[in-house]
């Protein structure tokens, strides 16, 4: 079975400026990957990239075997968060997913209220967003992350704004999405995050990657 994600030579330049480096990666089906570099590494344009956000310069990225931004413009079943998730300040978590979910129409308010329960929220909270602690919307970007019950998950930095209980209530929460199946690429500035959940990981420096 080919990976579930293939990078192939990927650069990824802003005018002169080379922000991406000949990236080879391939990622299978079912595994946790993960990303660790500093600020300015080139981790969330990698990202943006895979999303089908941001188009490559050179080489290619396939998803689930078809080619972002040739074959189709963004991965089919893919869940995301890269920086920090914009919600209608408001208005309440569940309807401000209710709004996204409608966008495809696959899901409805069952699914929706299991996703935020899973994420740790209360589908019956009234309270509108912008009254949000940075933790809840953390949790809601989580929320809407999984609440279309996507293959494939992008989570850049997802345990920003969590206390410990929060952390270790989402790290249970992928460690079960890794053992349904899913395919999770995430980046964190916790080593102890990238230890627990991750079996490879990658360091990028400069734009170019590197296993650990």
């Amino acid at each position: 079975m080919p990976p579930y994600i293939e990078i192939n030579h990927v650069t990824k330049k802003f005018g002169e400026d080379t922000v991406l480096s000949d990236i080879n990666v391939a990622m299978e089906q079912g595994q946790v990957y993960g990303i660790s570099g500093n600020n300015g590494s080139g981790k969330t344009v990698l990202m943006k990239c895979i999303c089908g956000f941001l188009p490559v310069t050179e080489g290619t990225i396939r998803v689930n075997g078809k080619i972002i931004g040739t074959e189709i413009d963004f991965p089919e079943r893919i869940g995301v968060i890269i920086e920090m998730p914009g919600f209608l300040g408001n208005l309440s978590g569940m309807r401000n997913l209710k709004i996204l979910a409608g966008l495809k129409g696959q899901i409805e308010e069952p699914e929706i209220r299991a996703a935020l329960k899973k994420a740790g929220l209360d589908p019956d909270l009234k309270k509108s967003v912008s009254k949000y602690s940075l933790g809840m919307r953390q949790r809601l970007g989580i929320a809407q992350a999984i609440m279309e019950n996507p293959d494939f998950m992008i989570l850049d930095e997802p345990f920003n704004g969590l206390d410990k209980d929060g952390v270790k209530d989402i790290r249970r929460l992928l460690l079960e999405l890794k053992d349904q199946g899913k395919t999770i690429l995430l980046a964190s500035h916790n080593s102890e995050d990238i230890r627990i959940l991750c079996d490879k990981v990658y360091e990028m420096d400069g734009g170019r990657i590197q296993n650990i």
